[in-house]
């Protein structure tokens, strides 16, 4: 596990998805979409947005799940402080209950559009906090160990401070998987 570093299993933060601050979350869904369909065909796809200000830093990052999320503003009030993900330990029955009873997606889905276009990204990004940055040059197990620990589904990778790219987990599980594979059966 020593020998690979970040490096050699990140995205280029040229070939990842982004939307500039102010952006709505209509165009988070079209750059995701976009760096989806011309992303190597070999790789798993992406499945997050990186927001980034008018210096080209990224100021936040949105997730598939983050999309899902705004589009029901019942949900900031429910979750209010949820980060990324949650499990509350609820039943499937009761989840069923709650969507009912709070009336969740209660709305036409033809309403979907309209709030696309007018929900900012500010109002549902949420900012990378120092536990998912990691260094270029550090090695797979060190983030192995901090994608299990802080259960992240990607790292932003730095050089000199500078975000360069992102280590997702699909890329570290392909090369985990691909070293468990090619060993010999005894």
């Amino acid at each position: 596990m020593k020998t690979k570093t970040v490096k050699d299993l990140m995205v280029p933060l040229s070939e990842y998805a982004t939307v500039k601050t102010g952006a709505t979350l209509y165009d988070v869904v079209v750059s995701l979409k976009k760096a989806q369909e011309e992303f190597d065909k070999t790789r798993y796809r992406h499945r997050a947005v990186l927001v980034l200000d008018d210096n080209n830093n990224i100021v936040g990052k949105v997730t598939q799940f983050d999309i899902l999320r705004a589009l029901e503003p019942k949900y900031d009030e429910m979750l209010s402080g949820t980060k990324k993900s949650f499990n509350l330990g609820f039943t499937r029955s009761f989840q069923k209950s709650m969507l009912e009873q709070l009336r969740l997606w209660d709305g036409p889905m033809e309403h979907i559009c309209k709030k696309a276009m007018e929900k900012k990204v500010e109002t549902f990004m949420y900012k990378p906090e120092d536990v998912e940055i990691i260094e270029e040059t550090s090695t797979l197990s060190e983030a192995i160990h901090q994608l299990v620990i802080g259960s992240h589904q990607s790292l932003l990778v730095i050089d000199n401070k500078k975000v360069i790219g992102v280590l997702r987990l699909t890329d570290v599980f392909e090369a985990i998987a691909e070293s468990v594979l090619s060993c010999e059966l005894q």
